[in-house]
């Protein structure tokens, strides 16, 4: 497994929305802003079960990050990678985290998000990075 260099490491680490880029299944790359965490080497993201991220991200599906620092564009982090897992049972328990990290929100299922309580599978995915590119 490919490592973050520590000088970029921030850019996963702060609450800074970073781009997710997941494959179609006929090959055409898909772009979604989103909320994202480091752990143990590994790129966390989470969804919701059936959102196009979601069905693009399978195990072993390839994926790529770009992170930019918001105080300089010219400083990023691009990280190419493989989901390494897919994991329901901890889907709400890392929606909630990211939910903290973000909005300094304890329970993602609160305030405009409240009506989706019990409506949605979060999904849990652990992105192993093989590439790493970095700038600034």
């Amino acid at each position: 497994m490919t490592s973050i260099p520590e000088s970029h490491k921030d850019l996963l680490v702060k609450p800074i929305v970073i781009s997710l880029v997941t494959l179609m299944p006929d090959g055409q790359p898909q772009a979604t802003p989103i909320w994202a965490d480091l752990d143990n080497g590994h790129i966390v993201v989470n969804s919701a079960r059936g959102r196009q991220k979601d069905r693009n991200m399978t195990p072993h599906a390839k994926v790529t990050i770009l992170a930019m620092d918001p105080s300089n564009p010219y400083r990023w982090l691009e990280v190419r990678g493989e989901v390494d897992d897919v994991d329901e049972a901890s889907g709400l328990e890392w929606i909630n985290r990211l939910s903290k990290k973000y909005r300094d929100v304890d329970e993602y299922y609160s305030g405009a998000n409240a009506a989706m309580k019990g409506k949605e599978q979060r999904v849990t995915y652990r992105i192993k990075p093989t590439h790493v590119n970095v700038a600034g």
